[in-house]
């Protein structure tokens, strides 16, 4: 079975206002003209045999205790410290299946707004991740905080 176009895009799962999506775009706009001097290299943990930001290292350790699937993660928590190679929006992917789709929810409910969520049908994976610029580090928060009180909340 082939997917049609429309099952292989990229679908947005959480809601955001008109003026919330007008806000990032101008953060976007001001983060790209901002000067940005290096100060340090990004801080890594090794969590099995794959580097992570340190920042996220915890709330991919709990996941993993609770069977929920990582891909891919970056905390970008400071433009500063990796103007070259950084993420402007902390990012999670995870691997759909019953206990992520769970999991999810909790984010929903819990971040609100501050998380942008989305599915990828051709790729069977969420993406979480912050919705502004310059909250990297309290998304990194907020999920250990929800990977902490999942399965107690659902």
């Amino acid at each position: 079975m082939s997917l049609n176009t429309n099952e292989a895009r990229e679908v947005i799962l959480s809601h955001h206002t008109d003026a919330q999506w007008r806000r990032r775009e101008q953060e976007v706009l001001q983060w790209a003209a901002r000067e940005k001097q290096r100060k340090h290299a990004k801080k890594t943990k090794l969590l099995g045999h794959i580097n992570v930001d340190a920042e996220l290292f915890p709330a991919l350790m709990l996941l993993q205790q609770k069977q929920i699937t990582t891909e891919f993660s970056c905390a970008g928590v400071s433009p500063l410290d990796e103007p070259e190679d950084h993420s402007l929006y902390a990012y999670l992917t995870i691997i759909a299946s019953e206990r992520t789709e769970q999991f999810v929810q909790l984010t929903m409910k819990r971040m609100r707004h501050r998380l942008l969520i989305s599915f990828e049908p051709a790729r069977n994976r969420y993406d979480l991740s912050s919705f502004y610029i310059g909250h990297n580090r309290s998304f990194c928060q907020m999920i250990k905080q929800c990977a902490e009180i999942f399965e107690n909340e659902v």
